[in-house]
């Protein structure tokens, strides 16, 4: 375990230290692994389906606020739409637009969710994505997480139905009309939808209370109800729920939760304080858990310099005699007494530098004197 504190340590550290660098990097990253799902499910129009395009918007992401790689994402995806039909475009864009009013104008901070609500599910781990984030996010962030699971599902339905949906026989109103269906009538996906909403919201309300272990078992028990509403509405509306990968998503999900709780967290429930005090108003009760910590010894060599070496010198140099100062020097004029007269041998001598008097031998000779 100490050895895992000091590596979370070290990692703290070195984050800490090249912040301004890893940040650029990793929404590079997650913006290029957004934008390549997009292409790889939608894909339709070939311009846009081209690695340059896909470098450029993540570079352009990088170095802006998240919200850029939003809506760049959402440009791409009307783009493949409109290469389907004017109407298919038109329809996702009237799909996004009433999420932006409806829902995403509430949590403008924490709507970078709805980029990793594509890849929790791509990657067949959904469960990550209520669990991570009512961990790490507030719990207005449950209204993105919602809004892109509808997302999802609706990129796949159209994956589903691009051969009718490119048809030039089919109708515009018939294509409107399978196209509302396929969100209204999508069971599975309102199943999801809600069951993401409210896990959210349970996770983030447990990991928030002040009783122990609050964040493991927040993670524990929001994978459990995951898997549990999931069932029950597939009972209750007919619709049919692949236990197996359910069941997998959730205990990955649940471990890797675990691992989030201990590089983000990380209290130290054993070493609980709580305090209590008063002002002129309120009576205070507070409970402090401090964190897991390690102290990493850091070791640093410092190379010090000496002065300058003494110069040696030669045996009658350190020789003190009577006849001459003790300090040699140039000397100064003496200060005048106006009660007196001063003549010219009683003259105080300048100090010199301190280094080049050899005190011990002065004293040898003047005790020798003795």
């Amino acid at each position: 375990m100490t050895a895992l504190l000091e590596f979370k340590q070290k990692l703290k550290n070195l984050y800490g230290k090249y912040e301004s660098y890893f940040q650029p990097l990793l929404k590079f990253f997650v913006a290029m692994v957004y934008f390549t799902w997009i292409n790889e499910h939608m894909g339709y129009m070939a311009e846009l389906d081209n690695i340059f395009v896909l470098l450029i918007l993540s570079l352009i992401s990088s170095i802006l606020p998240p919200a850029v790689m939003i809506f760049a994402g959402f440009v791409l995806m009307t783009g493949h739409c409109y290469a389907l039909g004017p109407e298919v475009a038109a329809f996702m864009l009237v799909l996004i637009l009433f999420m932006l009013i409806l829902f995403l104008r509430f949590s403008a901070g924490s709507n970078i969710v709805l980029v990793f609500t594509p890849l929790s599910f791509g990657l067949n781990i959904p469960v990550l994505l209520p669990v991570g984030t009512g961990l790490l996010c507030p719990i207005q962030a449950a209204l993105p997480a919602g809004c892109g699971v509808i997302i999802y599902y609706f990129v796949e339905f159209l994956k589903e139905q691009a051969q009718v949906l490119q048809s030039s026989d089919t109708e515009v109103l018939d294509k409107l009309t399978l196209m509302a269906d396929g969100i209204v009538q999508n069971w599975e996906m309102w199943i999801t939808v809600a069951t993401v909403v409210i896990v959210t919201i349970l996770v983030n309300l447990i990991r928030s209370r002040s009783f122990d272990y609050a964040w493991r078992i927040a993670i524990v028990f929001g994978g459990l109800v995951y898997v549990m509403l999931m069932l029950g509405g597939g009972f209750y509306l007919n619709v049919e729920i692949d236990m197996p990968p359910l069941i997998i998503s959730a205990v990955v999900s649940v471990f890797i939760g675990l691992i989030l709780e201990f590089f983000v967290f990380g209290g130290d429930y054993t070493r609980i304080e709580r305090l209590e005090y008063q002002d002129d108003e309120y009576f205070y009760y507070v409970k402090a858990v401090p964190k897991a910590a390690v102290s990493t010894s850091e070791r640093s060599i410092k190379k010090i310099s000496g002065g300058y070496a003494r110069e040696e010198r030669r045996p009658e140099e350190n020789v003190v005699s009577y006849s001459s100062p003790v300090f040699q020097g140039e000397r100064r004029r003496p200060r005048r007494d106006h009660n007196a007269d001063v003549r010219e041998d009683d003259s105080v001598l300048p100090i010199t530098d301190l280094d080049d008097v050899d005190f011990e031998k002065k004293l040898e000779e003047s005790l020798r004197d003795l």
